[in-house]
């Protein structure tokens, strides 16, 4: 089987294919960020790359057999309040994935991408001539991560829930939530204080926090709601070392959260990790929708 990655990141869907048994004979790949190529190189090494997506001229190309990939969601998720839908700089490269489809006639084609204003969603399926399939992440792995799979692979539909709590995957500490929340390349920062880090996590929603325990986390809430309550982040000034311990998830543990090899990305820096595991896939969930691939 051929494939072509486009948006192939840190080849997720390379893994995701050896975990569904299908056995590749080419797979080319569409991906510009120098550290993602990295270590897609490091693991497949006979990953044939071929850069900017915009560039690709299907006559180049063999059959391809199956088309995969994700578009730029920018301008598509809801943490974006200036998104401008398919229209937008980077979420029009979709229009490159439809060009592509249309030359090579695929067998198979796999599309993902967040959920979206229902403008942008039907416009998609009318390009596609398929209605996506909704599967949240937190079925199959501890991260809440809904998105769409726009897919002729006959069959699909959503796994079982197998029931993972994010406290089992950490290698250490406690959070108070089941599920991470999504992955977010922000989640690696930490912010000027560790106040301001919780404040994001308990006030706002946003990140995931780990704690030393449950005790400690209790301590952090308590401590917030009877001096900070209902202040904006900017006014919040502590000098209180209890919030010293609170951490983002580390490597390790961003990994697991997108069911990826253990230490796949070692050779990157946390930060790094961060970046590229916050772009990637749910391997387990492609490798649920590819299963269905009559080989």
């Amino acid at each position: 089987m051929n494939v072509l990655s486009l948006f192939d990141g840190i080849s997720c869907g390379q893994i995701a294919l050896e975990r569904a048994g299908i056995k590749v004979d080419n797979y080319y790949a569409s991906e510009i960020k120098p550290i993602a190529i990295k270590v897609t190189q490091a693991h497949y090494p006979n990953t044939i790359q071929l850069g900017d997506v915009t560039k690709i001229e299907a006559k180049e190309l063999p059959k391809i057999d199956l088309l995969i990939g994700g578009s730029p969601c920018q301008d598509f998720s809801c943490a974006n309040l200036t998104r401008n839908g398919l229209e937008g700089e980077k979420s029009s490269l979709f229009y490159h994935y439809l060009r592509l489809l249309r030359e090579l006639k695929p067998k198979y084609f796999l599309l993902e991408n967040v959920k979206m204003k229902k403008a942008d969603e039907a416009k998609i399926n009318e390009l596609l001539g398929v209605d996506p399939i909704a599967i949240n992440s937190k079925l199959l792995s501890t991260q809440n991560r809904p998105r769409l799979y726009w897919t002729n692979i006959p069959n699909i539909v959503a796994s079982d829930d197998k029931g993972i709590n994010l406290n089992d995957v950490l290698d250490s500490g406690y959070s108070p939530k089941d599920k991470a929340r999504c992955l977010l390349v922000s989640d690696s920062r930490p912010l000027k204080t560790p106040i301001k880090m919780f404040h994001r996590f308990y006030a706002k929603g946003f990140t995931t926090l780990i704690f030393k325990d449950e005790k400690h986390y209790q301590q952090c809430k308590d401590y917030y709601d009877e001096h900070f309550r209902g202040m904006a982040a900017s006014d919040i000034v502590c000098s209180s070392p209890i919030f010293n311990d609170v951490r983002y998830l580390n490597k390790a543990e961003r990994e697991r959260l997108q069911t990826m090899p253990k230490g796949y990305c070692d050779i990157l820096t946390d930060n790094e990790a961060a970046d590229v595991l916050g772009d990637g896939w749910t391997v387990d969930v492609i490798a649920h929708i590819l299963r269905n691939i009559e080989v």
